[in-house]
């Protein structure tokens, strides 16, 4: 899930170096939310290892 982040995180940078702002704020978007999710599953699952171990 990280990689579609940055995936989406290098289309909004591209997008946005050739003028396409509609596209690059999506992308963008898109990045964000999906780095959110990454980050509380990572959270979870360092918790769960935690009090699993």
């Amino acid at each position: 899930m990280l990689s579609y982040a940055l995936a989406f995180l290098v289309l909004a940078l591209i997008a946005g170096v050739f003028g396409f702002g509609g596209i690059a704020s999506a992308a963008a978007g898109i990045a964000k939310v999906l780095f959110a999710i990454f980050i509380v599953l990572f959270a979870v699952s360092l918790i769960a290892g935690a009090v699993g171990a």
